[in-house]
């Protein structure tokens, strides 16, 4: 099978991960949680969604400059660097936030095992 036909048929199941993981995350500004919840959750599951999104994984197959930039490697290591940068702004208080050291732990949490995924799948 081509590569074409194999990620379109992928397509509908990275579609269902992103609608899940986005309404996941954005369900923490709607509904009342814990701690975990409201420290967490968007931490884990934003950089999720949008490795989705980068990687072009919920639609059908496009051969473009974005989608040959943002490889499997590539784009854990952009968004690993972004959200590690963002933890160190907090750090050195750039800006008004706390910074959590488990918050390194959410940000790969669920990133890592997609980056894995597609990477295999990719092959």
């Amino acid at each position: 099978m081509n590569r074409k036909n194999t990620h379109d048929r992928r397509a509908p199941f990275w579609a269902a991960g992103l609608v899940v993981l986005c309404s996941t995350g954005l369900a923490t500004i709607w509904i009342t949680g814990g701690s975990f919840w409201t420290g967490y959750v968007l931490d884990m599951t934003g950089p999720a969604w949008n490795y989705i999104l980068f990687r072009g994984l919920y639609t059908e197959y496009a051969e473009n400059r974005w989608i040959s930039f943002f490889t499997p490697q590539r784009t854990l290591i952009i968004f690993l660097l972004v959200c590690f940068g963002i933890e160190g702004a907090q750090y050195r208080g750039v800006y008004d936030s706390t910074y959590d050291p488990l918050d390194f732990l959410a940000y790969v949490s669920i990133l890592v095992p997609l980056y894995l995924l597609d990477s295999h799948l990719s092959k």
